[in-house]
């Protein structure tokens, strides 16, 4: 198990960690890459959801009356940040249906490594609800931080970020930024290179996901 950080939750369930290992192997394949992310995916909604509020709700089961429980309050959102993010919407989606999206589109200048902002759309009602962020890689951090920013602009106070890497330099950013956004994520790795990639890490996840380099 890797060292605790503050703010920081490291999913490190067999399963999550067996399927990491194949989707950083640079051998595997486009549809194998996509597949295996999504079911991560799954499983890393599930541990970012796994305090949400709970109210009684009476049922009439084929045998008796009892009470059980439901999700309380306004459904919640996914923010999956363009165009990586979206390699982990479906997934995400399949284990809660209902829930709401918001697209952030932002790109990292390849000179300045600062996050730009393309296009952003979200429920008129998001103040309101609980908003899961969501990006396979926190690199560098400035792509997160932007997100949260502009997420907060709108008004939104309860977030969260999930994403399947994370560099200890993308934690310190966004931690240091949003000290109240807890980070979810399969893994901390060792740093960044000069090229602003994860080490070890698994390359481009955009392109991986989407065969396009």
């Amino acid at each position: 198990m890797q060292k605790p950080l503050d703010g920081v939750t490291i999913v490190d369930h067999p399963l999550v960690q067996h399927k990491l290992s194949i989707i950083r192997d640079r051998e595997t394949s486009t549809g194998s890459f996509r597949q295996l992310l999504r079911e991560v995916s799954v499983l890393l909604c599930y541990e970012v959801t796994r305090d949400l509020p709970l109210e009684p709700v009476e049922i009439e089961t084929p045998v008796a009356h009892t009470i059980g429980k439901t999700l309380s309050g306004k459904k919640l959102t996914f923010a999956p940040i363009l165009r990586a993010g979206a390699g982990m919407l479906d997934g995400m989606l399949e284990l809660v249906p209902s829930a709401r999206v918001a697209h952030i589109g932002l790109y990292r200048e390849p000179k300045t490594l600062k996050a730009v902002e393309y296009y952003f759309k979200a429920p008129s009602d998001i103040a309101e609800r609980l908003v899961i962020v969501i990006d396979p890689m926190l690199a560098t951090g400035h792509t997160a931080v932007a997100a949260l920013d502009r997420l907060k602009e709108t008004g939104v106070t309860r977030l969260r970020f999930v994403c399947l890497l994370a560099a200890p330099e993308g934690i310190e950013v966004v931690r240091s930024h949003h000290p109240d956004v807890p980070i979810w994520t399969a893994a901390v790795d060792e740093r960044l290179n000069a090229h602003a990639y994860i080490v070890p890490g698994l390359g481009d996840c955009g392109d991986r996901l989407y065969g396009t380099k």
